[in-house]
């Protein structure tokens, strides 16, 4: 900084963060402390970065830039902004002066995050552009209402990343590439998915049960729900509230006394006398014995309780023994 008139030198300090408190000030208030106006903060800002590059300082530490452009190209070359801070940071003055050093240093290339894309920062055109173009394909392949697992998604990735012209990358690069994407991202389960999709960014009890039953794979009653939603994400879900909330979506089924399963599993809503009613208006005229066959396939109910269904005005019994709906 010794390089740079006291003025740029304070205001670049401020901007990054590099004082002794290591706060960072926004333009508005260092144009209010030197009675100028926003932009113009910004301008001394961009001429004093301008006037480091070219600067005996810059030079004398040239090795540390190296270091650090040979860090991010081990790392996959283009690296969210939040990825190269976790990898490489101890604490938020190091955050600072790493932030600092990517801004003023030659070989960094900065792009703002976008539709795509988070923040990121590469040193290789080529292989920015080649991730870009996978990573957007990915993307577009994705609809709202897919939920994928982690292993074929990034199989998915590798072959778009192929197809994009990279060659050369770890399964290590490959995951740090994934979260450079803004519109997936995974959920609690390792899933991914889009970003507007229920089912990756969980915020309810409702996610969170539909995730557990999806992750059991067959009805659960609403106690093992909540009491699985508490082992596998740590959060604590009452039964009577969970049974509330269940009943209340449209995506779970209530199939038995207090079971529960996910409507994309094909189990028809409805109590079990509408469930004969769908049933009968499918197939037509069915005996007792076919019709609760056919509900306890929707159904995990007693046969009692269907035959006394049966009696509903909703159906009448022809005189071959049949039933049909009226």
């Amino acid at each position: 900084m010794s390089a740079l008139p006291e003025r740029s030198r304070s205001i670049i300090l401020g901007r990054f963060g590099l004082g002794k408190d290591g706060s960072r000030r926004t333009l508005e208030a260092i144009g209010q402390e030197y009675g100028i106006t926003r932009e113009r903060v910004r301008q001394i800002e961009n001429h004093g970065i301008t006037s480091l590059r070219g600067s005996d300082a810059y030079a004398m530490h040239a090795p540390a830039i190296g270091e650090l452009e040979s860090i991010l190209a081990e790392l996959g070359s283009i690296l969210s902004e939040r990825t190269i801070l976790e990898e490489l940071s101890a604490g938020k003055n190091d955050i600072n002066h790493i932030l600092f050093l990517l801004t003023v240093g030659h070989p960094f290339s900065h792009e703002k995050e976008d539709g795509y894309f988070v923040s990121r920062w590469h040193v290789d055109e080529q292989i920015a552009e080649q991730v870009h173009s996978a990573i957007k394909i990915l993307s577009d392949s994705i609809s709202t209402d897919d939920l994928i697992p982690e292993e074929e998604l990034i199989s998915t990735f590798a072959k778009y990343l192929r197809e994009s012209g990279v060659r050369r990358y770890t399964p290590e690069i490959q995951q740090r590439w994934l979260l450079l994407a803004r519109k997936i991202t995974r959920n609690p389960l390792g899933e991914w998915g889009s970003v507007d999709s229920k089912n990756v960014r969980v915020k309810s009890m409702r996610d969170y049960a539909y995730l557990t039953l999806k992750r059991h794979g067959s009805p659960m009653h609403f106690t093992e729900v909540a009491r699985a939603i508490g082992e596998l994400f740590g959060r604590q879900a009452h039964p009577a509230t969970c049974h509330n909330e269940l009943i209340k979506d449209q995506r779970f089924v209530l199939v038995g006394r207090g079971l529960y399963a996910l409507s994309e599993w094909g189990y028809a809503p409805g109590v079990v006398k509408e469930v004969i009613r769908d049933i009968l208006l499918k197939e037509g005229p069915l005996t007792r014995d076919e019709i609760v066959e056919r509900v306890k396939r929707e159904r995990y109910v007693k046969d009692a309780t269907i035959a006394v269904n049966l009696q509903n005005q909703q159906f009448t019994r022809t005189d071959d023994g049949r039933y049909s709906a009226v």
